[in-house]
């Protein structure tokens, strides 16, 4: 009779969690980032018809990294069971809380079966408030540990780079022009080499609370995001003229002298040289 091969608990959950990890880092970086007038979404997105960022309902998004399948998946559920809770109940019933606690249980449920391979992604719920100070930001990971985050969140890809570098020039209560800014400069510096995203290539959504409309969450135009960046692009700084060097040494000194020496006024029949012209001085 064979002995089954045996796998410690701890050895298994450190497994199926260094899978889990090595499967969202082969994808792209998406950032949430808190601006003035609400929290701003831009992903690294190539596919115009596979989006990373969506609306779950009235005032929350849902954002991920990962396997599209089985994020999109993930989605459909939260949107479904945000239907249900608001059509039973009523609207301002659901939170981005309880949402983000039901995607928890079963991320956790599904990372500490044994019987199917845990989940390849990360997850962001954001729900937008009154206030900037009633912003909830709720980062799940791929085992159900859920994390509540204030001012921006990084995950996908190399995050930790993209982290800090968000982290070194984030300040609160920033426009929306200078999130997107930042969002994008800490995009293209997620390697050793700094790339050049344009707008094509980038997902951009934001949760606006200054929208009249009961629906808050509006995606950003390729038109749109092109204007706000090249508005938000620092101008280059002005160069001094040269045209006219200054003169110095003895033919300055002389030039000096001749100016305050004192000239006799002209005699009433002496001719009178015209007006010189400007354009005169002009280079050759």
């Amino acid at each position: 009779m064979s002995v089954p091969f045996y796998v410690s608990p701890e050895q298994l959950m450190r497994d199926r969690a260094d899978f889990a990890r090595k499967g969202i880092a082969k994808g792209r970086s998406a950032i949430a980032l808190q601006y003035a007038d609400g929290i701003l979404f831009v992903a690294e997105n190539r596919s115009p018809a596979l989006h990373k960022v969506a609306e779950i309902y009235d005032r929350m998004a849902f954002a991920a990294v990962g396997r599209y399948n089985e994020f999109e998946n993930l989605r459909i559920a939260g949107v479904r069971l945000a239907d249900m809770r608001g059509y039973s109940y009523d609207r301002r019933d659901v939170t981005g809380r309880a949402l983000a606690n039901a995607y928890a249980q079963t991320l956790g449920a599904i990372f500490s079966s044994g019987g199917e391979k845990p989940l390849e992604v990360e997850i962001l719920v954001a729900e937008i408030g009154a206030t900037a100070e009633d912003d909830q930001i709720y980062r799940l990971t791929y085992d159900g540990s859920i994390a509540d985050v204030r001012g921006y969140a990084v995950m996908g890809g190399p995050a930790d780079q993209v982290a800090d570098y968000v982290g070194e020039h984030y300040r609160e209560g920033i426009s929306l022009a200078g999130a997107l800014r930042l969002a994008v400069d800490a995009l293209a510096h997620d390697g050793s080499e700094v790339r050049e995203l344009t707008p094509d290539q980038l997902e951009v959504a934001v949760l606006d609370r200054t929208r009249t409309q009961v629906r808050k969450f509006k995606r950003i135009s390729e038109q749109t995001l092109e204007r706000i960046l090249s508005e938000s692009r620092p101008a280059e700084p002005a160069t001094e003229s040269k045209d006219e060097p200054e003169a110095t040494g003895d033919a300055g000194a002389a030039e000096a002298a001749t100016d305050a020496a004192p000239t006799a006024p002209p005699a009433d029949d002496a001719p009178v040289a015209p007006p010189e012209d400007p354009e005169d001085d002009r280079p050759l």
